[in-house]
């Protein structure tokens, strides 16, 4: 089983990268390969540049991390409610790609955290509506409130039990479900 981690953070010090590599750490006998949104910095999406230039290298080269993974753990900061724009900009122009849903129908563990009591539930409501217009399959969701007081950085772990606990049966749930496509 492979796995692609995205962290929806060009922050050198993402919260949500710390999140989505632990989740990945968890899931038994897999292929982790953890993206970076730095990786993928392009133009700002607009519809003028994408007629005179196209649609960047740097899209096609996520959407092929996309298509090479079997399951997709996908972790979001939260910026005003919303998705970061480093994050919006590859995903705006990884959905310009012709005969393309951006996400392909992979399965998917979409979470956030943040340092509030919300844990980024803002940005989960909104990938959760849209994600699937784009070939987003969802299977689960997860959030991390309070991400300073219930993840150990020193670690690399969450803290917290009730959460860890969660966190670990959501994993297990999207690992059950690709171990069924695969047969």
């Amino acid at each position: 089983m492979k796995i692609l981690a995205i962290a929806g953070s060009n922050s050198d010090t993402s919260i949500n990268k710390l999140l989505v590599t632990y989740a990945a750490s968890l899931a038994q006998d897999a292929e982790v390969e953890t993206v970076d949104m730095n990786d993928f910095e392009m133009p700002i999406y607009k519809h003028q540049r994408e007629v005179e230039s196209g649609v960047p290298q740097q899209a096609a080269d996520f959407a092929a991390k996309i298509d090479a993974a079997d399951i997709l753990f996908v972790s979001l900061s939260e910026h005003n409610g919303t998705y970061s724009a480093a994050f919006k900009n590859v995903f705006d122009w990884t959905s310009r790609i012709k005969n393309r849903a951006v996400w392909n129908e992979k399965p998917m563990l979409l979470m956030a955290t943040a340092p509030g009591g919300r844990g980024g539930l803002g940005v989960l409501e909104a990938a959760s509506k849209r994600f699937p217009l784009h070939g987003g399959n969802i299977v689960d969701t997860f959030t991390l409130p309070f991400f300073n007081d219930n993840f150990d950085k020193e670690t690399g772990r969450i803290s917290n039990e009730e959460k860890d606990n969660e966190l670990k049966e959501k994993i297990q749930k999207i690992s059950a479900i690709e171990s069924i496509l695969e047969k």
